[in-house]
């Protein structure tokens, strides 16, 4: 069961990056023009993604129409856990 649950959180973390990239692909296809988008998903495919993930958020308010909080955390989802740490850090070192 645990193997089957793997298998499903990995196709399902492949096709949640999937979405991102074509979403930012056409987040910065129709803020900042094609070729633009061009150069985000060549330079994704070389894994530098800051392109795609401005594209992302982009796309998740002009086309999607989210709020943009939530945008943020569809185009950075690592947010989720990175906020909780960063809080985490700085109580144990207040509490020193």
């Amino acid at each position: 069961m645990g193997a089957l649950m793997a298998v499903v959180g990995m196709i399902a973390f492949g096709l949640f990056g999937l979405l991102q990239l074509v979403v930012g692909f056409h987040g910065l296809e129709i803020q900042f023009g094609p070729m633009w988008a061009y150069i985000g998903a060549g330079l994704a495919l070389l894994r530098f993604t800051p392109f795609i993930v401005v594209g992302a958020y982009f796309g998740a308010v002009d086309i999607w129409g989210l709020h943009p909080a939530l945008a943020v955390l569809f185009a950075m989802p690592g947010l989720l856990l990175m906020v909780p740490g960063i809080i985490g850090a700085s109580i144990a070192a207040v509490r020193r």
